[in-house]
């Protein structure tokens, strides 16, 4: 075979594989967002101030947590419950992140050098994803080592918990519109303003080999082939470097939550406990709107509006797991940064609350 016949055969062949890839990737996002999340979200909207919240780190349990059991015990049912609660959008977010590896480096795309330009596609693919920054984190580290930016992996993470539409609107139906816009303020500011700055320009190469194989397809059924090896790898590749880090995550989440006293939120609003609260509450690994309705109850239960404040604004927009994730694709640096900029944005909406706003 002549060069100049690969070279025509090879963006035909290309092409079957990016048709197959984003079919599949397709086919994952369907299923999960048609027969899972959208109409538990949507359910969960239409309930709004009478969903339960019947777990510390989830809505539902499967096995009771007495709180006289020994630790051991409640640190293992909160674990149990929590991967109860995170298996479905677990599966999503590494299926759907080995899709994302596997196919993504084929487009030969550079990343764009405007970094607020990468914030706004990372924040555009973030919102309808409508998962959390637990299930998230998989997707994200997927984006960064097909050659995505920091800056925009990193948008994906933090909005897709975040700034979904439906938990807008679960946002806006339970808080008061000045509290709801504080919040969105907050995160559009830590996305735009904060995220550009912490991104370093080093770019990881992707973890799966370039289309460059492609070359020797025929036929559909080569290309098919193709997909399926190349998917098989990204999923091996994400689930042994990211799967032990996600079980790691819920047990220190299981026992972060348990080692806290029941009413571990002061009583008296000082800077201490607004730290206190925004570092436990960016800390925590918590499922999609969970942050919405756990500040919820705290208002009501008449926990201060400033601490709420702080919750709304950390709870569930990072977390520990996000934090190994993105130290270990990334790097400790950044995850760290980044876990400090969204507990500043707790302290920020705590103190704004307590200066300005009379909630």
């Amino acid at each position: 075979m002549s060069a100049t016949t690969v070279a025509l055969e090879q963006p035909i062949t290309i092409r079957k594989h990016l048709i197959l890839g984003i079919l599949l990737l397709s086919i994952i996002a369907s299923i999960f967002w048609i027969d899972s999340r959208y109409p538990a979200l949507l359910k969960k909207l239409h309930a709004a101030a009478s969903v339960k919240v019947k777990g510390p780190l989830t809505f539902d349990t499967v096995l009771q947590e007495n709180p006289q059991a020994a630790l051991a015990n409640r640190v293992g049912a909160t674990f149990v419950n929590w991967l109860a609660a995170n298996r479905v959008g677990m599966t999503f977010g590494f299926l759907f992140a080995a899709g994302v590896l596997s196919l993504l480096p084929s487009l030969h795309r550079t990343g764009s050098t405007n970094r607020y330009k990468n914030v706004f596609l990372g924040t555009l693919r973030g919102v309808p994803l409508a998962v959390c920054s637990n299930c998230v984190a998989p997707i994200g580290q997927g984006l960064y080592d097909s050659g995505s930016s920091q800056e925009s992996a990193l948008a994906t993470m933090l909005t897709s918990p975040t700034l979904n539409v439906i938990v807008l609107a679960l946002l806006f139906s339970l808080f008061p519109v000045q509290l709801a816009l504080l919040k969105i303020g907050l995160t559009l500011a830590l996305l735009f303003l904060v995220l550009p700055r912490l991104a370093a320009s080093a770019r990881r190469s992707p973890a799966i080999a370039d289309a460059s194989a492609l070359s020797a397809e025929e036929s559909w059924a080569s290309a098919a082939m193709f997909t399926a090896s190349r998917y098989l790898k990204s999923l091996w590749y994400l689930l042994r470097t990211s799967l032990p880090l996600m079980l790691l995550a819920a047990l220190l989440g299981a026992l972060c939550i348990q080692l806290l006293p029941h009413n571990w939120v002061p009583t008296h609003v000082t800077f201490l406990g607004i730290l206190l609260v925004s570092v436990i509450g960016t800390f925590l690994p918590v499922p999609m709107a969970f942050d919405v309705f756990a500040s919820y109850v705290a208002l009501r239960s008449g926990v201060p509006a400033p601490y709420v404040a702080a919750m709304l604004c950390t709870l569930g927009a990072y977390s520990i797991y996000s934090f190994l994730v993105t130290g270990r694709s990334i790097s400790w640096k950044t995850a760290a940064s980044v876990y400090a900029a969204v507990c500043v944005t707790g302290i920020v909406a705590a103190i704004a609350t307590a200066a300005f706003l009379h909630v």
